[in-house]
């Protein structure tokens, strides 16, 4: 039985807490001066209410949000989804024919979309932002809905970046991610009521959306940074003082190919307590960097999915000890790593990693099969392999898709990575397979240079040769100005496979 006294978590009720509070406090702004108070962010979420309910919208329905980062993101998906809406965030930069697949995957009853974005032929009626969209929520002859969101309902679809495949619709609870957001304060030490948080990453993917809720479902400062250039991000970070901010490896990996000069002046003109970063493995080069300009008990390196939310994390103290590992186990994350036959790993042993914890997704949107190959008895697994050791720390050595079987032999790409990233010169890198009549896949070795400095071909397939067995060494070493990723930063492995099969 549940005590009278019990209120459910969900991503509208947090913000309206915080409001309680601090009414007239700042909750949101831009780099561009734009901001709101709590207040008047509550009063903007029930305009979003009203404006559901005059488009006949009903709990279940789903609302496809189309744009860029803005200020109206938030109070979309809070206002939406307290009323049992299910907002759909996708991503601004697909094509038309890919909204279009989604479109037919989750049926929107009504579109949100900035006023630059393409829609495609099956979209159904839509709101631009701008005008139309504060005329449309300014509406005040219409009731607004009463609150009787459960907080295991779905609030968000985030639709994976579809690196192997077709996208899949991810099914986000209120819950899961509530409970995350107070984990994350307690964790990272930047998202309580005193803390500013600098959002960098487009909330239309799982990470950068939590990332961006969590200051204000805490009741502190989220400011939407509108680009990731070396000069804004620095002007933004002196000016504006933040206290955390989330990054992917290729914002630093911009940040530190960038002017010199730039860099220099803004050294030390910050007030950051932490960094986290997520999405892709980040580089040892990169960890150093990072350590060198912004200070050391800075950098958090997270591990997790959309499908588990965070699963380890690896603080900074630790960081620059253990470079290859992503941490130990999260708070309320329990961990397995199991072989083939789901017997669990030994240390030090590959397995793939298997989590359970209160921040798992609701499953996958019309895929009750992929659903049951991810989410088993309660533990989610993504594919990816790793190794725990004696301390409990894991290491990601890679994804079971990225498997490559060479002569017969299994190789992990992760390991030949970490050969080659560790050269003098060597930015980041990236090693895929294609087909070979003789080997069944041969290795090809993807890198990208620091400007002017850097390795040659021979030189890195040297390094392998004297780390690894003969069959793990790249057949071939190509050279790109940049490794090809999403906008979350996760590396497209596909795209280089794609690369691989013209350049053979």
């Amino acid at each position: 039985m549940t005590a009278s006294g019990f209120t459910g978590l969900t991503i509208g009720r947090g913000i309206r807490c915080a409001a309680s509070g601090a009414p007239d406090k700042v909750a949101l702004d831009d780099t561009s001066g734009a901001s709101v108070t709590y207040a008047r962010l509550v009063e903007r979420m029930d305009g979003v209410g009203r404006m559901a309910a005059a488009y006949g919208l009903r709990q279940g329905d789903v609302v496809a949000l189309v744009t860029p980062n803005c200020m109206e993101y938030p109070e979309i998906v809070a206002g939406l989804s307290e009323h049992g809406i299910i907002v759909a965030t996708l991503n601004p930069l697909l094509s038309p024919d890919e909204l279009a697949l989604i479109f037919d995957d989750c049926r929107p009853r009504l579109a949100i979309a900035a006023e630059t974005t393409e829609l495609p032929r099956n979209a159904p009626p839509t709101i631009r932002l701008g005008p139309a969209y504060e005329a449309a929520i300014a509406v005040t002859d219409v009731a607004m809905p009463a609150f009787t969101t459960d907080e295991t309902a779905t609030f968000a679809i985030a639709y994976t970046s579809g690196t192997t495949g077709r996208p899949k619709g991810v099914l986000l609870p209120h819950r899961s991610r509530c409970l995350m957001f107070g984990a994350m304060a307690s964790e990272y030490m930047c998202f309580g009521r005193d803390d500013h948080f600098l959002a960098l990453a487009p909330m239309c993917h799982g990470a950068g959306l939590a990332f961006a809720l969590a200051p204000i479902y805490n009741g502190g400062r989220c400011t939407l940074a509108h680009s990731a250039n070396p000069a804004h991000l620095l002007d933004a970070l002196d000016r504006l003082r933040p206290t955390g901010i989330f990054v992917v490896p290729t914002h630093l990996h911009r940040l530190f190919s960038a002017d010199p000069d730039l860099l220099e002046q803004y050294r030390g003109r910050h007030a950051l307590r932490t960094i986290i970063s997520n999405a892709a493995a980040l580089p040892r080069s990169l960890k150093q960097a990072a350590v060198a300009y912004f200070g050391e008990g800075l950098l958090h390196e997270t591990y997790g999915s959309t499908e588990a939310g965070i699963v380890t994390n690896m603080r900074p103290h630790e960081l620059l000890q253990r470079p290859r590992s992503v941490g130990r186990a999260f708070s309320c994350i329990e961990i397995e790593l199991r072989r083939e036959d789901g017997s669990i790993s030994a240390p030090g042993e590959p397995g793939e990693l298997f989590c359970r914890g209160p921040y798992a997704f609701n499953g996958y949107l019309n895929r009750a099969d992929e659903t049951e190959a991810t989410l088993i008895d309660g533990w989610v697994t993504v594919g990816d392999i790793g190794i725990r050791d004696d301390a409990g720390y894991i290491t990601i050595t890679d994804r079971k898709k990225d498997m490559i079987i060479t002569g017969g032999m299994n190789v992990y790409p992760r390991e030949i990575e970490d050969v080659i990233e560790a050269l003098h010169g060597v930015a980041e890198c990236a090693v895929v397979g294609r087909s070979d009549p003789e080997w069944g896949e041969a290795l090809m070795a993807f890198v990208v240079r620091i400007p002017d400095a850097g390795p040659t071909a021979e030189q890195v397939l040297g390094a392998c040769r004297k780390s690894l067995a003969a069959y793990k060494v790249p057949k071939s070493v190509i050279f790109l100005n940049a490794l090809p990723r999403n906008a979350t930063g996760k590396l497209l492995k596909m795209n280089l496979r794609q690369t691989a099969g013209i350049t053979a």
